[in-house]
């Protein structure tokens, strides 16, 4: 069940928020949605679109300017919430913007008191998109897609569940969380002190594990602040080495971390993922 909270129309498609009760996150979600035109006459592909630290389901769809791209291809966009929220979610004890509300990590927590909501792993690959393809006229061809910590959970969805995506790009990502201060914040809280098992949730590690990906784009700004300490690009480009996957790391001189950067390129990414998606 998924009740409708408002609806825009745009380049001839419809710009919808919904919500629903989510069983695996344990609270209420909310969750956006880009129907293009042609979604009226037939079900569309689509893309889901994972957002980074402090976003909510409204950042990307109001700042990256995707839907013109996305209307003329036939391209749906599915934009979730970057983590559990509402009454009972444990936050940050110290309202840090890198862990707890809005910084979900797009991992499955093991710890309390976060194992009793904060499962956003599990909630992006198998609750929304039963949901979604259950209610809205989408098909089951899926490519993701994300910025910073959401191009890091969009590469390690992709990565683990090969037969689920067509295809993955990530704006920023972070590629190495193992080895950034993010991540040993993210997973120490939210998975423990095992550090066997954070593995399962870095990008660069899976890929030197796995050796095969969806095809593959990223981008990263050269200009970016989090570039060296949390981003790591460097290691993600030696194992698309190592490993000689279909993948391509593009870097952009001048280009920050912000959403200015990911207006500038979502043409392209939307293109790229259309070559699988269509």
């Amino acid at each position: 069940m998924i009740n409708k909270i408002s609806e825009t129309k745009a380049f001839g498609g419809r710009q919808i928020r919904y919500e629903h009760q989510s069983s695996t996150l344990n609270c209420t979600m909310q969750f956006s949605v880009f129907l293009p035109p042609q979604a009226e006459q037939q079900s569309v592909p689509a893309l889901y679109w994972l957002s980074g630290l402090t976003c909510t389901d409204e950042n990307f769809s109001s700042k990256a300017g995707a839907q013109r791209i996305a209307a003329e291809l036939g391209i749906a966009m599915i934009i979730p919430d970057t983590s559990p929220r509402g009454d009972g979610v444990p936050d940050d004890p110290e309202q840090a913007y890198d862990f707890g509300l809005g910084a979900g990590f797009y991992v499955n927590a093991t710890q309390q008191p976060w194992a009793t909501h904060y499962h956003m792993y599990d909630y992006i690959v198998t609750e929304l998109p039963a949901l979604v393809e259950q209610h809205l006229p989408v098909t089951q061809k899926r490519g993701i897609s994300g910025h910073s910590m959401g191009g890091h959970g969009a590469l390690v969805m992709a990565l683990r569940n090969q037969t689920m995506y067509a295809s993955v790009s990530a704006f920023a990502p972070i590629c190495h969380p193992t080895q950034c201060p993010w991540g040993h914040k993210a997973f120490s809280g939210y998975l423990g002190d095992d550090r066997a098992a954070w593995l399962d949730y870095d990008a660069t590690e899976l890929l030197l594990k796995l050796r095969v990906a969806p095809p593959m784009l990223v981008s990263q700004g050269e200009a970016d602040n989090f570039l060296a300490e949390q981003l790591r690009p460097d290691d993600l480009a030696a194992a698309i080495a190592e490993t000689g996957v279909e993948a391509t790391l593009e870097r952009h001189q001048g280009y920050d971390h912000s959403y200015y950067f990911i207006a500038s390129f979502i043409e392209q990414h939307l293109r790229f993922h259309a070559q699988y998606l269509l």
